[in-house]
């Protein structure tokens, strides 16, 4: 897994495709799929239901260039992992299903995913994409979005971005503001969020190899930990209170909106709300409080294969060479405004000021771990995080939590 920072998009360029010309858009996947076009039968999709309608255009140029059928088919995105592993070892699940990359790790111990051959267009992808399509050296995942945290900056109130995370605060008090930075916690606390500050103090979930995350080597209680769990009691109730248990996401969202907060950290899920509450919204990096780059979590969405499928060189051909190009990756950004994985979709999307600042931020990014073991330690963390906030001893708490993930993670 690549983590090392890396210069992923040019600013730019190219307006948004609006129609697909997909007849004759098979690129080089490095493989000889010809075969796909003899071998007739229909791939059965599963889609999020807001999507469908993006992926029509290249569901009806495959069928048309090779005479598989494509159907694309619905679904409930809080149901489809479960449904999918449940229903692909009776025969009876897709050949194809959308989802997250942080599924990977449960998707394969259970079985039902199958590797995919990019070949040589794995280039054509952002590099994180590629890295959180890969489970254990093996890409399962075909990429089509990219999604990471920023702060968002009331532009009206402080004209220019912070160099620090300390002069993001001091920017917001010369204008005026108690408290200028929100962050979603609540009573759970949300390492999601604040995993771009744990980072800026070296301390990682977890260690890397040359297969990506290795959940052996457990990094959140390095000596860079214990130092991120003192700067956060020293941000919590007994220090400035820049954090607060009390703030949860709708909390946040309004105080941004009011303008008693200048800063947001946060996704792009929340940019339409801010825009449309007629804020001046700027896209900044996370500021870091140690001068080290603040990494955030990406999550990348895509597409797997089952592992049960009887016509894996279709599905293989179909996620190549139709949903790896640029129209269609572009027509599926219309469809949910998040960063195409394909770069020279990214580029395109990026000609969008408010894409191009989450792209840009997204250079710092890191995948989300995709263990089966992640959500024990989600828990952990998050209730170590908030125990700290709110005025529990920093390194006791911190090492408890280290040996609360280590028994978890066995």
């Amino acid at each position: 897994m690549r983590v090392n920072k890396k210069s992923l998009l040019a600013a730019g360029a190219v307006a948004v495709v609006a129609t697909l010309g997909l007849a004759g858009c098979s690129g080089d996947s490095g493989d000889d799929n010809g075969s796909a076009a003899e071998s007739g039968g229909t791939l059965t999709v599963w889609v999020d239901a807001e999507r469908v309608d993006a992926l029509q255009g290249a569901a009806d140029a495959y069928t048309e260039a090779t005479g598989v059928e494509v159907d694309l088919v619905g679904k409930d995105n809080a149901t489809i992992k479960d449904d999918f592993i449940q229903q692909v070892p009776t025969g009876e699940g897709p050949d194809i299903t959308m989802g997250a990359h942080d599924w990977l790790g449960e998707l394969s111990t259970n079985g039902v995913v199958a590797p995919l051959e990019l070949g040589d267009s794995a280039a054509d992808y952002l590099p994180v994409a590629i890295d959180a399509a890969t489970y254990e050296g093996t890409v399962y995942m075909l990429p089509y979005a990219v999604e990471n945290i920023a702060v968002l900056r009331n532009a009206d109130l402080v004209a220019e971005p912070a160099s620090s995370f300390d002069d993001m605060i001091a920017k917001g008090k010369a204008a005026g503001l108690d408290h200028p930075f929100v962050v979603e916690q609540g009573a759970e606390g949300n390492p999601y969020h604040l995993y771009p500050f744990q980072t800026a103090f070296g301390a990682p979930v977890f260690g890397t190899n040359d297969e990506g995350y290795d959940p052996t080597d457990l990094q959140l209680g390095n000596e860079g930990g214990i130092e991120f769990a003192k700067w956060l009691g020293s941000q919590g109730k007994n220090g400035t209170g820049e954090f607060n248990t009390d703030i949860d996401g709708d909390i946040a969202k309004q105080a941004f909106l009011d303008g008693t907060a200048a800063f947001w950290l946060t996704g792009p899920w929340n940019v339409g709300a801010a825009i449309d509450g007629g804020v001046n919204v700027a896209i900044d990096t996370v500021p870091s409080p140690t001068g080290e780059a603040a990494s955030p979590f990406a999550g990348v969405k895509g597409f797997f294969v089952s592992s049960e499928s009887e016509n894996k060189v279709a599905a293989n051909d179909f996620l190549v060479n139709y949903i790896g190009t640029e129209d269609v990756q572009l027509e599926l950004f219309k469809a949910g405004n998040i960063l195409p994985a394909l770069s020279a979709a990214a580029e395109s999307a990026s000609s969008d000021p408010i894409i191009e600042g989450f792209a840009a931020v997204g250079q710092e990014a890191v995948p989300m771990p995709a263990i089966p073991a992640m959500g024990s330690v989600w828990q952990y963390w998050g209730i170590a995080e908030a125990s700290i906030i709110n005025g529990e001893d920093p390194t006791a708490t911190w090492e408890k939590l280290t040996a609360d993930v280590q028994a978890a993670i066995g």
